[in-house]
């Protein structure tokens, strides 16, 4: 591969090809159940066979296409296990890895960027082989000229190119990731995405983001942010974070391992916005991983919402007027924040009902997220003969907290992928403006 795919054409076929693959592979298991193969068989295969396309053409197309994969990968835990299973590896794969561009192409980003000497003038040494390949970038291993290990972020040629003609097709995509998760929206994903593409393509503006959380965390003992070294628009150096990725504790770490993880990881996303001014707002696991001395490493600054007074206030006073069972408050204040239009009727007790799904955790001391309850949820909030689904259909989501809902919203995702027990209410009584755990009853 020696670019992205580019013309519109090419990468439309090739987003095409997602739902045909699925219908051609449908049409040739009918006919192996007709010739007498087992229905579990063919359902395996078929499933096998459409997450390696999956994983295939999304991630050599990067760009907007692979971010879309990201941020399904995120909610996979929100999936029916036996929808899940086939498709759980090839999503995490998008989290950390795609197929990689080949030195030649590196070295010419690299001299374009740095100069004709970017090797001698910068590094002493230089890995070629990519440590990481994401949507818009890849990352290689190198050491800096003072020694310091480094990673190199270097942006895809014609990245810019692709994502434009992306976002006019992702379409394709949508229907294909409605098919996964009944009663998924990704509209507001797709317009999320649209709205912050071009910062994420400006690895000036990354470093700058970077090095405002980097000085809000230094020395830190939970959390660890590495500095940045040098950066142009499309290449950024940064100091080498090591440590174990997230996404292999999701798939292999013991229960105290989870625990650990999990507190650390809710934990960043209340307090980042309250010290940085900015939230982090890319919480798959591939950006996150467990330090050799036990704090969280974060990565990836390229998509923040800027929130120089911390989180709203109003977030945490709807969530303790919910809490505390105060149907008429919770409403009023829903109002006033957007959430319900002045001209929607709701029955306060039906609103209050269906919020304490999703609150639910936080009336535990101690909770454990994880897929079942993810799965749970998902199901009771789209099930149409559940009164509180009509409650769904008349709420609002104001633009200016769009960006946050989609955040916690894939920090849940993740937080069930991991499977920890965490202190919920502890950390948004530390952390969360406006949460009052003195005025709710004991927790259970």
């Amino acid at each position: 591969m020696s670019e992205l795919p580019r013309r519109t054409a090419q990468r439309t076929a090739k987003l095409a090809s997602l739902p045909l693959g699925m219908a051609g592979r449908g049409a040739i298991g009918l006919g192996k159940r007709v010739g007498g193969r087992p229905a579990e068989a063919v359902a395996a295969e078929f499933q096998a066979r459409t997450a390696e396309q999956l994983f295939t053409v999304l991630g050599e197309l990067k760009g907007g296409a692979m971010k879309v994969g990201q941020a399904l990968s995120v909610m996979e835990a929100a999936m029916p296990e036996e929808w899940a299973a086939p498709y759980r590896a090839t999503l995490t794969k998008l989290q950390e890895a795609a197929p990689p561009l080949p030195p030649d192409r590196v070295h010419a980003v690299l001299a374009a960027e740095l100069g004709p000497r970017w090797r001698t003038a910068n590094f002493r040494e230089f890995d070629d082989i990519p440590s990481a390949a994401a949507s818009i970038g890849q990352v290689h291993k190198a050491v800096a000229l003072d020694g310091r290990e480094v990673a190199v972020k270097i942006q895809y040629p014609g990245a810019r190119e692709a994502l434009l003609s992306d976002l006019a097709q992702l379409s394709r995509v949508a229907r294909l990731a409605a098919g996964w998760i009944p009663g998924l929206d990704i509209k507001p994903i797709m317009a999320e995405l649209r709205s912050r593409m071009s910062e994420e393509l400006d690895y000036h503006l990354e470093a700058e983001h970077q090095r405002a959380f980097a000085a809000a965390f230094r020395d830190d003992p939970d959390f660890a942010i590495p500095d940045v070294v040098l950066d142009t628009p499309a290449v950024l150096v940064g100091e080498w974070l090591h440590g174990v990725p997230l996404s292999r504790i999701i798939a292999e770490g013991d229960q105290q391992t989870r625990d650990a993880a999990a507190q650390l990881y809710l934990e960043f996303l209340l307090v980042g916005p309250g010290r940085a001014g900015q939230l982090h707002a890319d919480p798959h696991p591939g950006n996150f991983r467990i330090t050799p001395d036990g704090r969280l490493g974060i990565l990836d600054f390229g998509a923040v919402n800027r929130l120089p007074g911390g989180l709203p206030t109003s977030i945490g006073r709807l969530l303790t007027l919910g809490l505390a069972g105060d149907a008429e408050g919770l409403v009023n204040g829903l109002r006033a924040e957007g959430f319900i239009k002045p001209t929607i009727a709701v029955d306060p007790q039906s609103v209050l009902s269906y919020l304490g799904m999703f609150i639910e955790p936080l009336t535990y001391d101690r909770f454990t997220f994880d897929r079942a309850w993810l799965r749970s949820v998902t199901l009771r909030m789209n099930d149409v003969r559940r009164p509180e689904w009509a409650v769904g259909m008349k709420l609002n989501l104001p633009p200016e907290y769009l960006l946050i809902h989609r955040v916690w919203l894939g920090g849940i995702g993740v937080l069930c992928q991991i499977g920890g027990t965490v202190s919920p209410r502890a950390a948004l009584a530390a952390y969360l403006p406006g949460f009052d755990l003195a005025a709710l009853p004991p927790g259970r």
